[in-house]
């Protein structure tokens, strides 16, 4: 079905935002360019995709989650698909029995935010406490995850692994409850720890950070609002001035995991590139950062967000906040290989405020809406490369794949979903992350247009 104008419905459900109707699999894709034969594995990228186009749909959040993903192997794109994570809801939509399981506070919700492997399993994760979906390597819903009877409660959309003790950890937060928790999932994909943190007001975290002896809190004015949710507000999380703001840095280990709070200055931050403990011991923390005050609904805030630093020192108990680049960039990634170690390098989408777009009599999005460069951050020298792409590319998140296990920060590839405006479809492209402003190394052309999403990962063989 082709893309249509639909002005007088939410900007989420048009333009490159507007979901796809259909599953399709496609074998043995077209590329130009060649892939680097180091590429052997699965570049997966979740996303919101609502079923029907025409639902109420009142924010971007909450469509149902379709992964996306390609196989590359031997220097070929083996195959494209694209599947809806199959909830109670979304089964008996399609007409299928729901595969079951467990579920956490009656939230079973179509997993729509990040998509990751851990202790061989490959999970479709989501906002605000509801559990992770199992998927298989071909992408078909297994069911949801509470990794094997051990979790006790709900989990997180974002995670970090320490590639160092094999753990991944996460931050879970829920309207429910009066604590976020922070949980450890140990190599055999079982709970090894949860602690309680108290909070008060029931904020809203999507990101944390970790370094090797911290676990980096981000408990900002982005609260829980029991008169937005008696209103009807499908996402009852507000703008909320009397919250103070604070960073919080949990010790990951010791007979005292007492949290140190960090007073910082009235903000809203979705996402960090990375976090580590430096050589004075202070923790250091870059981030993609919003000037207050930040309105959910819309995914605005006051001006565009800039890539951050901030610095605290436990000893003194000194926060630092600094400005690394100001260009209006959001989804920062690095080397997942360096998370909670120090890092040099960075990835980021250039963008801006996506509740700012205008909608035209076409139903395209107005310049600004997503922009169409990726950008890479050297963080020694200072310098920024840019890689731009054609207008109207509408390019997604940028994720790093090394060349080899052992290589070097920034001896890889950054593989990224991109709309080609010429085809009215997107394609897979992989750059070399040592000349990101140089020419593309290879494009996959999918078979359709990829609505823009949230996050992914590259999950190589072997994993």
């Amino acid at each position: 079905m082709p893309d249509q104008p639909m002005l007088d419905r939410s900007p989420f459900l048009q333009g490159p935002f507007a979901p796809v109707t259909e599953e399709i699999t496609a074998l043995d894709l077209p590329v130009t360019g060649r892939l680097p034969a180091d590429l052997d594995g699965r570049y997966l990228r979740n996303g919101p995709n609502p079923l029907d186009a025409d639902e109420p749909l009142q924010h971007w959040f909450l469509g149902a989650g379709m992964v996306h993903g390609v196989r590359l192997r031997n220097g070929r794109a083996e195959w494209y698909r694209n599947r809806w994570v199959r909830s109670r809801q979304v089964a008996e939509r399609l007409g299928e029995p729901w595969p079951g399981g467990p579920v956490h506070a009656g939230m079973d919700f179509a997993a729509n935010t990040h998509v990751l492997a851990h202790a061989g399993r490959t999970l479709a994760t989501v906002e605000a406490g509801a559990l992770p979906y199992e998927l298989t390597d071909d992408l078909d819903t297994v069911g949801p995850c509470d990794f094997d009877g051990t979790l006790p409660g709900g989990y997180a959309a974002h995670t970090k692994l320490d590639r160092r003790t094999g753990e991944l950890h996460a931050v879970a937060y829920c309207w429910v409850r009066d604590h976020v928790q922070h949980v450890v999932v140990g190599p055999d994909g079982r709970v090894t720890g949860t602690t309680d943190v108290p909070v008060a007001d029931g904020p809203m975290m999507h990101d944390f950070a970790l370094t090797d002896r911290y676990v980096v809190l981000l408990d900002l004015p982005v609260t829980f609002s029991m008169d937005a949710a008696a209103a009807g507000v499908q996402l009852p999380y507000t703008w909320n001035p009397a919250h103070p703001p604070r960073v919080g840095l949990l010790p990951r280990t010791g007979p005292s995991r007492e949290v140190r709070w960090f007073e910082v200055d009235p903000c809203w931050v979705f996402h960090t590139l990375n976090a580590y403990d430096d050589e004075t011991g202070r923790v250091v923390l870059d981030l993609c950062r919003y000037e207050a005050p930040y309105d959910l609904a819309a995914l605005t805030g006051n001006g565009s967000p800039t890539l951050d630093r901030w610095t605290f020192d436990p000893a003194t108990g000194v926060a630092r906040q600094d400005r690394l680049d100001d260009r209006p960039q959001e989804f920062p990634r690095v080397d997942e290989r360096v998370v909670a170690r120090p890092h040099r390098y960075g990835y980021s989408a250039v963008t801006a405020e996506v509740g700012a777009a205008t909608v035209g009599q076409d139903g395209s999005f107005a310049d600004g809406a997503f922009a169409d460069a990726l950008l890479k951050h050297d963080l020694a020298s200072g310098t920024v490369e840019a890689h731009s792409f054609p207008r109207g590319s509408a390019v997604g998140e940028a994720v790093f794949a090394p060349s080899a296990p052992d290589a070097a920060e920034d001896d890889g590839h950054l593989l990224a979903f991109v709309h080609d405006p010429d085809r009215g479809a997107t394609d897979l492209v992989v750059l070399s992350a040592q000349d990101v402003a140089g020419p593309p190394v290879a494009r996959v052309h999918l078979p359709l247009r990829v609505p823009l999403g949230f996050h992914g990962s590259w999950l190589p063989d072997g994993r």
